[in-house]
């Protein structure tokens, strides 16, 4: 039977299985590069609110609390956002007759809560329970950043799986004392690695088997 197609084919062939490899390969890190990109994640991207509220006044230079408005931060699965009587428990003396705050007492005379627009996130298959982080020693900053310097409010970190496995692989980096969860000044002390692993024991931290089970955040 004679030869149908020249020996030269052969390298064609070759070199085209090595180039749809490298194309498939090349698309795929362009993809998984892509997800991590600010553009997907949304981070440092400050978000319109209908009240352009700055964490850096009320947190920064007023020295508020985070918990006085997130009063359900260490009790249930949701911070909790502020309800229209926190905010005029000082707005109905502070700035009371200011334009820029009429969207509040609007919401205030009317009883319906003002609409705003949610920064950090997660999809729906995600399980997150704040109470569990802050009451087992995972501070505010941690995982908001500095909001104490945030004139509008942004996320800081991906939000993605991979971010929330660094920690749970290794928890022990981040944690701190009780009294400096709301502390936006914290930072790891240089023997972090020997306090996180006795603070880990303090709060009892399941073991990394279970932290990173899938069913610890799929449920």
């Amino acid at each position: 039977m004679p030869q149908i197609f020249p020996r030269s084919a052969n390298t064609l062939a070759r070199f085209s299985i090595v180039l749809v490899g490298l194309i498939v390969g090349g698309v795929l890190w362009f993809i998984l590069n892509f997800n991590r990109t600010t553009y997907v994640t949304q981070a440092f991207v400050a978000r319109e609110q209908p009240v352009q509220f700055s964490h850096k006044h009320h947190v920064g230079d007023d020295g508020i609390d985070c918990r006085y408005c997130h009063q359900t931060v260490e009790k249930t699965a949701s911070a909790g956002l502020p309800s229209t009587k926190t905010c005029m428990n000082c707005h109905s003396q502070l700035f009371a007759n200011v334009p820029y705050l009429e969207i509040v007492r609007d919401s205030w005379k009317s009883g319906k809560p003002i609409k705003w627009q949610r920064v950090h996130d997660l999809p729906d298959f995600s399980y997150f329970n704040h109470s569990i982080h802050v009451n087992k020693g995972v501070g505010c900053s941690t995982c908001h950043g500095r909001v104490d310097l945030m004139p509008l409010m942004w996320n800081t970190q991906s939000l993605q799986m991979e971010w929330c496995l660094s920690c749970h692989r290794a928890p022990e980096k981040v944690l701190r004392e009780q009294k400096d969860i709301t502390n936006m000044n914290w930072e790891a002390p240089p023997d972090q690695d020997v306090k996180g692993k006795e603070l880990a024991k303090k709060y009892n931290i399941q073991s990394t088997e279970v932290l990173t089970s899938c069913s610890t955040c799929h449920r």
